[in-house]
């Protein structure tokens, strides 16, 4: 390949504004070679290369080697790789929520990927928020951008038994709470979730990210499931940068190969797979930053006619690597293919089918299974609508009781995460097994929308060996956790929806089946309380982040997106 790519602008690129461009290319390559660049390497194509690490975010300790391996590609390719910090989501190390930061994020790549010289940009990152935060930034961005994932970490041992973050650590907790863990075990357990690089080794939400980034064609072939510690993960990055380099000219940006089509062949995998409800979330907000649309009613169609075919926790028993040695991410792909849009288009110029062509070598039935044996017959998400979610809200209904889903029951609401904390363990708290436990203002609006949808079992009830109630919220909840959790409940309580009106002892009906969620009190009733409700909005400040996210946040169903950031 030649040093010099047609179309690239190289170094050359958006030049700094003095008011003379001459003396502006001139500075620019003079403080170049301040870095000790040749005057040959400073003519080449240049790729961007996103550095997400942190001493906060353990999920990307092995994001320096991975962009040291992209670089190796870049450079083989003809390019000049040159790396920058954009802002590093770390899930366990922010206040309040993670989520919250997301958009943040999206606008930092957005903006430094159109202000610097790049030719094309190489996407780096993992943790969950993080893979929709640089999918949007470089969507609206518009230059060339290929997504490099992470990988998954790997498992590890406590007393003969397998652990992988993120799911295990809640079944032991809960286990905590109820009195079956002992405080030393705890201990032991808390030191042997998570020991290695790497995103968590179950089918969460970082994993499907990866998953449904593939089926829309914006990684390379095969490197979704690839774990974070093995070599052809760093194989995977230098094959990226070559592709990276190869990207420029072609026309090749996000908005080109990610059509509606490609949306709902992510809508399959997510399915297919058992994948995290924040993936809804996270792809409506890319969506709409590409004038698309993820619609619930669609995501309901599809659910009934895609089985859960991959067998991980927290829906299945195995982790991220067993999907890796089963056959991939590519695997899983061929096994449903006859249900996705091969047409599509992909980072690599050719189309999904091209992928796809001909039979796996092999494929582990186990952990990846055929259609004729799958984990469900049906679609591992599902939305409900009706009086108390008018535009909609989720359930994972793979990882959760089947048994619950056609329910009427009371209600036990907590107006707050601090009326949650203060009372769920309360003995004299007025709650039994069949009751159906509501949390309010837990939405993008009221505090971020952070992972509190799956609220814990009542001390007493948890003592007592209850494992799994219906809980409803308009919070999120973790793609690792395993219950009857609806989530994502649009209108959030904060915006004035139905479920600031709920109160203790009101009587709801769910039906999955129906796919409907209603809140069984008289008009005339919630009339009165409407005409009483004070929203509540605990993302306080009057200035910087917190007051640009709370004027301008959307609601779930737009993917909590901010509004003068979608494309319409």
């Amino acid at each position: 390949m030649t040093t010099k790519t047609p179309h690239a602008q190289g170094l050359m690129g958006g030049l700094t504004n003095y008011g003379d461009a001459g003396f502006a290319a001139y500075l620019r390559r003079s403080f170049a070679r301040s870095m000790g660049y040749s005057a040959q390497m400073l003519a080449k194509p240049v790729v961007g290369i996103t550095a997400t690490a942190s001493d906060f975010n353990n999920c990307h300790r092995g994001v320096p080697e991975l962009i040291e391996a992209v670089k190796r590609g870049v450079l083989a390719a003809g390019g000049l790789p040159l790396e920058f910090p954009t802002v590093s989501l770390g899930e366990i190390f922010l206040n309040p929520t993670s989520m919250m930061f997301r958009n943040l994020m999206a606008m930092d790549v957005e903006e430094m990927i159109r202000a610097q010289p790049m030719d094309a940009v190489v996407l780096v990152g993992g943790c969950d928020k993080t893979v929709p935060a640089l999918l949007m930034g470089a969507a609206s961005a518009g230059k060339p951008a290929i997504l490099l994932v992470t990988g998954p970490m790997m498992t590890s041992r406590y007393r003969g038994e397998r652990l992988g973050a993120c799911t295990d650590c809640r079944r032991f907790w809960a286990q905590y709470r109820a009195g079956k863990v002992s405080d030393e075990g705890i201990q032991r357990v808390e030191q042997s979730l998570a020991t290695t690089e790497g995103t968590c080794a179950v089918m969460g939400t970082a994993s499907t990210m990866a998953l449904i980034a593939e089926a829309m064609g914006v990684t390379l072939p095969g490197t979704a499931a690839i774990p974070a510690v093995h070599a052809d993960r760093l194989r995977a990055a230098e094959a990226t940068g070559q592709r990276a380099v190869q990207l420029i000219g072609s026309g090749l940006t996000l908005e080109r190969i990610v059509t509606q089509a490609s949306i709902d062949n992510a809508l399959r995998v997510l399915l297919a797979c058992g994948g995290s409800t924040n993936a809804i979330v996270h792809l409506a907000a890319f969506a709409g930053r590409l004038g698309l649309k993820v619609s619930l009613d669609t995501l309901n169609r599809i659910s009934d006619e895609t089985p859960v075919l991959v067998d991980l926790k927290p829906s299945g028993t195995h982790y991220m690597e067993d999907l890796f040695a089963a056959g991939g991410s590519t695997a899983l792909l061929r096994r449903i293919k006859e249900k996705l849009n091969l047409d599509t288009q992909t980072i690599t110029g050719e189309r999904l089918s091209d992928w796809l062509n001909g039979e796996a070598e092999w494929i582990d039935n186990d952990v990846i299974r055929p259609a004729e044996n799958p984990i469900s017959p049906q679609g591992g998400l599902v939305a409900l609508f009706g009086s108390l979610a008018p535009s909609g809200a989720i359930l994972k209904r793979a990882a959760a009781d089947a048994g619950l889903f056609e329910r009427e029951a009371r209600a036990v609401v907590f107006t707050s995460l601090e009326d949650l904390a203060a009372r769920i363990d309360d003995p004299n708290l007025d709650v039994d097994a069949d009751d159906f436990l509501v949390l309010q203002n837990a939405g993008p609006i009221a505090c971020g929308m952070p992972e509190a949808g799956y609220l814990p079992i009542p001390g007493k009830l948890a003592r007592a060996g209850v494992k799994d109630m219906v809980r409803i919220s308009d919070a999120r909840m973790s793609g690792t956790a395993f219950g009857t959790v609806v989530l994502h409940v649009s209108p959030e309580a904060a915006a004035g929806g139905p479920l600031a009106l709920v109160r203790s002892g009101d009587r709801i009906r769910m039906s999955v089946r129906e796919r409907r969620l209603d809140l069984l009190v008289e008009a005339d009733e919630l009339a009165r309380r409407r005409a009483s409700f004070k929203p509540t909005v605990q993302v306080s400040g009057q200035r910087g982040w917190a007051k640009l996210y709370r004027e301008h946040v959307l609601q779930a169903e737009h993917g909590c997106d901010l509004d003068f950031l979608r494309k319409e």
